[in-house]
């Protein structure tokens, strides 16, 4: 068994090593793609490239080193059309509008601003998820089919590594938050947790995706959470918001102060699981392509050095902060299903 745990720490101290390599490669060849020769380096425009959603996705320098991808619009007066985003780029990759649309701050807006449109494209952060989403079905696929193969067995290669981590959430998170009923919440409360990991961690590789970074993406999970937790609530749930138990009854009726905050309270609950796990993934890049800029700005020898060892700490501390943020949102959301489905004591 210690053999056995040498090994795995081993290799994932391997892997963590590689990618902090291909990490730090792939930082410096974003940074100097980031600006033409002969063009002052801008740390914000940057920064704001890499960190916001965009219909190409650059991995590297030359002719094949962008993937653009497809441009899905439907208008009232054009139907459905369908064209690579390369279209929006000259030879020299400067934006140019392309049948009767150009991007704006990445956006796809028609030139006629009186026409409306719907974008359905295939944005990085779209393909991003369509990747990840791609790999947990063949993780999880392999960990059901270990469990076939090695029935009444000690668990063997990747289901050993997975299936300690899903009887955490299921024993440690789900059946002390949520109590009796725990069950039909595990399967969501494993896919957000996984869903998120999963994805801060490819946020971390090179010329990846800030998928979790993306506010779309986090307050649409937190509403998923928001309601499950509404349409699970019962009649205690309800009675505490509208009519909350040892209160004045002057705060409840006179004055409804406290059905008011708590009616609040509901809707800011999904607003700061939101902005929590943003803010933290955003902020991780940000601060890691900031210590990278900090290279081009003094372009000194002595910053160079310091720059990278702070940057590489920041991966580090990156990859631990991708786990809690997928386990503080977890957790949180098994609080806020524990509430509404808690018998009045």
């Amino acid at each position: 068994m210690n053999n056995t745990l040498k090994k795995r720490n081993n290799c994932l101290k391997k892997l963590a090593f590689t990618l902090g390599l291909l990490f730090i490669f792939s930082g410096f060849n974003q940074l100097t793609a980031a600006s033409e020769p002969g063009e002052e380096f801008n740390p914000g425009d940057m920064i704001l490239h890499h960190v916001v959603d965009n219909h190409t996705w650059h991995f590297f320098d030359g002719p094949y080193g962008t993937l653009y991808l497809p441009v899905i619009l439907y208008s009232s007066d054009r139907g459905v059309e369908i064209f690579s985003s390369g279209n929006f780029y000259d030879d020299h990759h400067q934006l140019v509008a392309y049948n009767g649309y150009e991007i704006e701050h990445s956006h796809i807006v028609p030139i006629d601003e009186g026409r409306h449109i719907l974008d359905f494209s295939i944005t990085k952060n779209v393909a991003s998820m369509f990747i990840s989403v791609i790999l947990m079905f063949l993780v999880f696929f392999s960990v059901r089919n270990g469990y076939s193969k090695n029935e009444g067995r000690a668990p063997k290669g990747i289901q050993s590594f997975f299936e300690p981590i899903i009887l955490f959430i299921r024993d440690e998170v789900a059946k002390p938050n949520i109590g009796n009923g725990y069950e039909k919440y595990l399967p969501y409360l494993l896919t957000i947790f996984f869903f998120i990991w999963f994805n801060n961690l490819m946020g971390l590789l090179p010329g990846a995706a800030n998928v979790t970074g993306n506010l779309a993406v986090t307050g649409t999970l937190a509403i998923f959470t928001f309601v499950i937790t509404q349409f699970s609530g019962n009649r205690h749930y309800w009675r505490h918001i509208f009519n909350t138990p040892g209160v004045p009854w002057w705060l409840k009726i006179p004055l409804p102060i406290m059905p008011v905050v708590e009616l609040i309270g509901v809707f800011t609950k999904p607003f700061s699981l939101t902005v929590r796990l943003f803010a933290n993934i955003t902020a991780g890049h940000i601060i890691i392509l900031s210590l990278f800029s900090l290279i081009f700005i003094f372009q000194s020898i002595w910053v160079g050095p310091l720059s990278v060892a702070f940057a590489i700490f920041m991966f580090f501390l990156e990859l631990f902060v991708a786990l809690l943020q997928a386990f503080i949102f977890t957790i949180l959301s098994a609080m806020y299903f524990g509430a509404a489905v808690e018998e009045h004591h």
